[in-house]
């Protein structure tokens, strides 16, 4: 099976692109130090490459949606917070977040292009 956007007989990444998504993947880890950091680090990657490399702009696209998707599930589980509940939630989600990070930046080295879960694909 191929990955999304890509012919069984299109040429693999070059190491450049590669690095490029693996920077994207892991440039989400920036929300941790600066405010948005997670999104802004895909964001510029995503608009500067997108035309460029295709695989780039494919794996810079899914970090930044799930980026703002996870943003989105952690003001809903801060609100939920009111009711105990939130505080089990941004537990699953600050875990989930570094899983599928790690998923994702080892699925780019791979030269593959990795689909996050829960994400809601605003940006196209």
């Amino acid at each position: 099976m191929t990955e999304p956007g890509y012919d069984a007989g299109s040429p693999a990444p070059s190491s450049d692109e590669r690095n490029l998504a693996l920077l994207a993947h892991l440039g989400a880890l920036a929300g941790y130090l600066v405010g948005f950091g997670h999104i802004v680090v895909p964001l510029v990657i995503w608009l500067m490459k997108r035309d460029e490399s295709r695989f780039v702009g494919e794996n810079a696209l899914e970090s930044l949606n799930f980026q703002i998707s996870m943003t989105l599930w952690l003001v809903i589980s801060g609100v939920l917070t009111i009711v105990l509940i939130g505080f089990a939630a941004l537990a699953v989600l600050a875990v989930l977040n570094i899983v599928c990070i790690v998923l994702a930046t080892i699925k780019a080295s791979n030269g593959e292009t990795y689909r996050y879960p829960i994400t809601i694909r605003l940006i196209h």
